[in-house]
Formats: structure tokens, sequence, C-alpha cells
């Protein structure tokens, strides 16, 4: 019988106890005899989230199969929980072992959403860990980030000892290594990180001093020990088919976010949307097998006994081999009861056909991502997609049997104007149109359009990581031109519009583009009340404004500011694969509205071919 952290008195007063018990199917035991290293993968939200998330779950299981080490997880305690274990001084435990988390050698924080920093300091604070790494003595584990938000660490660097820049399945064994050979020969917790940092993507912040200029930007950022790299190169899989995947994915007792068996399909895109991270950060792209998707689909079905199977990529459109791994999906788990599901599909006939083979039309909507209201400005976001093609596919969605279309806009894009505004109404009424045009005995009931509109946040290594943010009074004010105009259309009734929330999205911007000053503005936030950002009944506004007046810090200098492209930026020590001189390339494209054309039509020398590997070298 396992002995579990928490008390009986305590998981029955809690909401889902089932988030901290562990015992799931799949979940790792170890003959701690064996065990040389204990690592703790954190995801820092809710248990729900974080056994959504593909990553963790991937290194969860390639680190398992070393015999000498032991991974465990840990989730952030929901609110309830949480002020039990503060009054009751319970320390924060992994699921697994139900041990306290102080007791590991490394904690591995998934760095995933800007608004979940809060969170990261509540894992060290709960366990009993000091928050800065200058703090830590021999005594307490080795704080580690990685994730997408690991591209721009410094708003997090007086937190964590290390970051791993780039995809786990690399060098992750090397570190693990090092550590045992550290430890072996009775090194010190700083020898340990001098060798750390020197492996290839590994970021020490103690290792680095940033120097500024009068106006607050950055002059330099030099590393201050010999170990130290003046560049941290990203590492990423060349050959997908050799990576580690998981086997055998932890099945939760509870309904998680991706309740599915997830088969990852690629990664990168070849498509060079100005403002996306992620279709920079993760060139090149690089496809899996036929033969290997089928293998693992089959292997993940059988370990888990989940119902559904959901292919994931950023462009699931563009893996060469779509066709062949719906058609085998489909022949072999289609009569079984396991529904597929196609996220990431452009919307074109192909993929409608497929769509209709795999979902009940009835109770499905589609999704579409114009992300600009007019074409001048998805020629400036480089989107590829005209509205040509946008009402094609609705037409042959509506035809097919379909009567719900979600669409997906951004505002505050650079060079928008209210024409671009307006036109996310126009647009969506002339879908909502289409719809109309089928004759009346051949729709499939009333026709449903929702609009929703995310507000525009730059991110580093983007081309857009030059431009300026809108205020929240501007980002409001830009919806409402939106909302007005959507109470114009004629076939209002079939329309609606939602939009996100402003505050939230400036805060956003600050902790993305943010420098070495912020870690004191998440401290102070943290330790006057804010935590769950990302849930907006849990962010409060009015705690972060008051941070930022008492750490002497301003919103604007990080969001609304111009910045020359010769400005230093606080992620510019680190090497993405996409060159700076790309990126400004692509800015100036955008600024002019020249498109460019995506990776298979022709190379835009955007840097990431060094990696040789991926569609760079396709024959």
């Amino acid at each position: 019988m396992r002995k579990l952290a928490l008390s009986d008195e305590i998981l029955l007063s809690i909401e889902k106890p089932a988030r901290y018990i562990g015992g799931e199917v799949n979940m790792a035991r170890k003959d701690m005899s064996k065990v040389e290293i204990r690592f703790a993968m954190c995801f820092p939200d809710v248990y729900e989230i974080g056994m959504s998330h593909l990553g963790m779950q991937i290194l969860y299981d390639m680190f398992n199969r070393r015999e000498d080490i032991y991974c465990e997880r840990i989730f952030s305690p929901w609110t309830d929980l949480d002020q039990i274990m503060r009054e009751q001084h319970i320390p924060l435990f992994a699921l697994e072992s139900q041990d306290p988390v102080r007791e590991f050698d490394f904690i591995g924080i998934t760095l995933q959403y800007e608004m979940c920093y809060t969170n990261i300091l509540q894992i060290l604070d709960l366990g009993q860990i000091p928050l800065h790494w200058a703090e830590r003595t021999e005594e307490d584990p080795i704080i580690i980030g990685g994730g997408p938000c690991a591209y721009n660490p410094e708003p997090l660097a007086e937190f964590f000892d290390m970051f791993y820049i780039g995809e786990g399945e690399t060098v992750y064994f090397e570190l693990m290594d090092r550590y045992k050979e550290n430890k072996k020969r009775g090194g010190s917790r700083r020898e340990f990180l001098e060798m750390a940092a020197e492996i290839e993507g590994i970021y020490v912040p103690a290792f680095y001093d940033v120097s500024y200029k009068e106006d607050g930007t950055i002059e330099s950022m030099r590393p201050n020990n010999p170990h130290a790299k003046e560049k941290v190169t990203k590492q990423l899989v060349v050959s997908m088919d050799e990576a580690y995947y998981i086997e055998n994915p932890v099945v939760p007792f509870i309904k998680v976010t991706q309740d599915r068996v997830v088969l990852e399909v690629m990664r990168g895109c070849i498509r060079g949307c100005r403002f996306c991270q992620a279709g920079n950060v993760y060139r090149p792209l690089r496809e899996h097998s036929l033969e290997y998707l089928k293998d693992y689909a089959s292997k993940l079905l059988k370990s888990t006994g989940h119902e559904e199977i959901s292919l994931s990529s950023l462009s699931s459109s563009d893996y060469t081999h779509l066709e062949g791994i719906v058609n085998f999906l489909i022949d072999e788990f289609k009569d079984k009861g396991v529904n597929i599901s196609l996220p990431s599909l452009r919307i074109d006939a192909f993929s409608l056909d497929v769509m209709s083979k795999v979902q009940d039309i009835r109770k499905s909507s589609l999704t579409f991502a114009p992300e600009a209201g007019s074409q001048r400005l998805r020629d400036v976001i480089n989107k590829g997609l005209t509205e040509e093609i946008i009402l094609k596919g609705a037409g042959e969605a509506f035809s097919g049997g379909w009567n719900r279309v979600k669409l997906y806009f951004m505002l505050g894009l650079p060079t928008e104007t209210v024409e671009d505004m307006e036109g996310i109404a126009e647009l969506s009424e002339k879908v909502a149109e289409i719809y109309y045009e089928i004759p009346k005995d051949q729709r499939n009931g009333k026709v449903q359009v929702v609009a929703s509109s995310s507000f525009f946040v730059p991110k580093p290594f983007t081309p857009f990581q030059w431009a300026k943010m809108c205020t929240k009074e501007e980002f409001l004010e830009r919806a409402y031109i939106v909302k007005d105009k959507f109470k114009k259309m004629l076939n209002q009734k079939s329309l609606k519009y939602n939009y996100h929330e402003a505050d939230l999205t400036v805060l956003e911007g600050v902790l993305a583009r943010g420098d070495r000053k912020i870690s004191s503005l998440i401290e102070e936030a943290y330790k006057t009340g804010a935590i769950y950002d990302s849930w907006s009944e849990h962010f409060k506004n009015d705690i972060w404004m008051k941070a930022f007046e008492t750490c002497g810090l301003d919103a604007d200098f990080y969001t609304v500011r111009d910045r020359s492209l010769e400005e230093v930026f606080p992620w510019d020590f680190i090497d993405a694969g996409v060159s700076k001189e790309f990126l400004k390339r692509e800015w100036q494209n955008a600024v002019s509205g020249k498109v460019t054309p995506n990776c298979r039509e022709k190379c835009s020398g955007c840097g990431a071919m060094g990696f040789k590997g991926g569609v760079c070298y396709e024959a």
C-alpha cells in the first residue's frame, strides 16, 4: 500500500483529490536501490492541463527507460490545496513516490506560457526551495527550465540554475551523466553548473553579466565564467524516427484537457507566419515516416485504452503522408470505436473529405484561422491564405453538411487600419452568406459563425519582435470597432464575436520580451497574491500594476516603445536557428506587404539549413 503525502481528511476536503495521489495506469515505478538520479518533471499549472502536454509525457517516458533515473511528476496544487499546504506546512511532493520535491536532484520545469510564471514561484515556495539560485545550497535540487518560453529565459533568470534551449530528447542524458560524474567525485554544485555550461544548449544565468545603456536598453551580455559560451545554440532532433517517443503514456483517473492518444506527425512548419514563434524556433520542418506512425498508433492505443487518437503538429496539412496515415487510422480503428481527431488542418477538399469520414458532422464545427480581416494585412503577416480560399473552403464545408464555423483573428497587428478591423466582421458575414447560397432544402439547420480575436503579442525570434504593442485601451478600442461592425451585418443573428482580455495580453507582452529586471516584478506580484494568472477568474491585474510601481518598472518600456533594428534584445545570446538578418529582412517585407514563399516553394535563407536535416534537405 502506497503511503500518500496528504491525509484522507485533506483529500476529502479538496476538489478533485485524484490530482494528487498518482497511481495511474502506466505510472513509472522504480527499484530505488538502482536509482542514482531523481528528477521531478514539473508543469506549473493544474494537473488536467499538465497531463495534456505532449512534451512532458515524452520526457517522462524517456527518462524512466533508464534504470538509474527515476522521473516523477509535480503540478501546481489548486488554490484550495495551496492554502492547506501553507497553513499546515506540508511540503510539495511528487505524485509517484509522494516524497517531498526538495529531496530530488533536479526539478525540470516546463515553460509553456508566460502567464504561468508566478506558478513557478509557487512550486519552489511550497517545495521549501529558495526562490533565487544565489540562495541555494548543496542540499537543494538543481532547477532547470525548458520549453518555448525558454527562448527568452531572462525574466526568470534569478530563479533558475539553468535552462535547456531546444528539444529535450537531445542532450538531457549527457547532462545527467555529467551530474553522476560530478557526484561520484564529490564535486560541488558550482562545478556541476560549469560542466553543464559546456554542453550545447545549456544556459546558466549565473555565468553571464548584463550591462545597460542609460535609456534602459541592453548594452551587452557577456559570460563571466570561462565554461560559459558567448552563444547558446538550440538543440533539436534531426531524424524524427530515431528520437524517443512515448510507448506507454500515463492515463489519468480524471478527465484532462486532452483526453486522448497524441500522435506527433512532424515538428516545425513551412509556412513562415511572421507573428508565430513556434513556426520560427522549431525550424526546420522534420517529418516522421508513415511506417513509424502506423506502428506507434497501434502501440499507444493498446497501452492506454484511449478511444480517441489525435494527429499533432503545427500544420498537419503539410505532412507529406497525411492521406496515408489518415486512411490507415480509418481502416484500422474506426470500426473499433476509436475517434480520430485532426487539428491544424487547412480547410480544402481533401481535408473536408477526411473529416466527413471521421467526425459526426452534426456535432462538430470547423475552424479557420484567417488571422486578419483583409488581404492586405494577411500579406503583411505572411499568412498565405486568400479570401477566395477561405470562402471556397467554407462553401465546400457547408455543402458537405457542416453548419458551424469558428474563425480566429488577431487584433493589434503591425500596420493594422480600421478597414482591417472592420474586415473581420465583413469576412464573417461573407462566410455566413455562402451558407445561404445553398438551396433551403439542402441546408443542415441554421448556420453559426463564431469569430474570436486574440490581441497581438510580439514574441522573440519572430520578424515582429521589433513591433510595438497596443496599450490596453487601444486593444479594447479596436475590439469595440469590430463589435460595432458586427452589429451592422445583415446576418448578425448567425454571427457571434468574442475577444480576449486586454490587460492580460499587455502583461504577457512584458513577460515575453522582458529582461532580467522583470524577475523582481514576478516575485513581487507572487508575494502579493498573484497566482494562476492564466486563469481569467484568478488573474488580478491590480496586483501586477502595484508590483510595477513597487519595483520602479514601466510596462510601456517593454510593450509600446519603438525598437531600432540595432537594439540588443535579452535573447540575442541564443542561436535559435533563424538568423537576426533573416528576421530583419522579414520585418521589412512585412512593412512593405511583401509575401515570402513557404519553405517547399523556395528557400528564404533563414539559417535553419545549418541543422542539416528536415525540409531543407528534402530531395
